[in-house]
């Protein structure tokens, strides 16, 4: 990629949460299991060698009910628990984060997604975001896009304006939110509106850009559909103001927290080493 500054901002949690599905078991001499551990060393290190950042940061949830609860209390209600085994490795890759020098952000009350959202709004410079989901995709503009892990973790793709426009049938990376909106989304037991699906939302959205103008123009829409759009009229709006991954967290940054010039590599050899992860050791920087 051509030089010139960037920051990475890891989604922490989608990609521990990708790398433990995705990957068999792995433990280490003392029995704990690790798999997730290394699943997101090799996406951080495979960004790391594709974008050479010259600033990392990596956000992550916080344990406990956030504003969007409060505004929805069946939000994430339908999620099943995670295991154990998988929580278990979420303080073990901050540990290895604060050793690979790259400073960890967290909230209480809000998402890692605010977080990236609110670092993309505050940083100057080109910034990716790296993700094990596609939720950040409303983040993408002029000098911010998502880097995401399709199947496993290996398989990734590089989203910019135009490759949302292009997957999405035309929509924009902002209108991404009304999309969800519309649809909804099972996963975060977000509702939608009901009997909408991926094709007539994308169709209003081509026709009519946001939610909002869809529920001004209701008139010049089929009946069954404007049937259901009225029916689920409160569910609509909600559900958009679940979707928005809000842009101005009061947060603590500074772009030079991040700088990758706090890099050790000989402190991040012996990280890897204690973990056992001694075939990930050519692989660093």
């Amino acid at each position: 990629m051509e030089n010139k500054k960037r920051l990475i901002v890891f989604d922490s949690n989608s990609v521990i949460h990708r790398a433990f599905h995705a990957l068999p078991p792995l433990t280490t001499k003392k029995g704990e299991v690790v798999g997730a551990v290394y699943g997101f060393l090799l996406v951080f290190l495979k960004a790391v060698k594709e974008f050479q950042p010259d600033f990392i940061a990596a956000c992550f949830d916080v344990k406990g009910p956030t504003f969007r609860h409060e505004k929805y209390a069946q939000y994430k209600a339908q999620r099943p628990k995670a295991p154990p085994e998988l929580y278990l490795q979420i303080p073990m890759v901050k540990d290895v984060l604060k050793n690979f020098g790259v400073p960890v952000y967290e909230k209480q009350g809000f998402e890692g997604d605010d977080l990236i959202g609110t670092i993309a709004k505050l940083s100057p410079i080109e910034t990716i975001i790296v993700s094990g989901d596609s939720d950040n995709l409303q983040l993408i503009d002029d000098k911010t896009k998502v880097y995401t892990l399709r199947k496993g973790v290996k398989d990734t793709v590089l989203y910019d304006e135009k490759l949302v426009t292009e997957k999405y049938q035309g929509l924009k990376p902002k209108q991404l939110i009304d999309y969800r909106a519309l649809r909804g989304d099972a996963t975060d037991n977000i509702p939608g509106v009901k009997g909408v699906g991926e094709k007539t939302a994308t169709e209003l959205l081509q026709r009519f850009g946001t939610l909002e103008n869809i529920y001004r123009k209701l008139d010049e829409i089929k009946p069954k559909t404007k049937e259901l759009l009225v029916k689920s009229k409160e569910d609509a709006f909600a559900s958009k103001d679940l979707a928005i991954i809000i842009q101005d967290v009061p947060m603590d940054f500074n772009l030079q927290d991040c700088s990758w010039s706090h890099y050790d590599r000989e402190k991040a050899s012996q990280t890897l080493q204690e973990f056992g992860f001694l075939s990930l050791i050519p692989r660093l920087p």
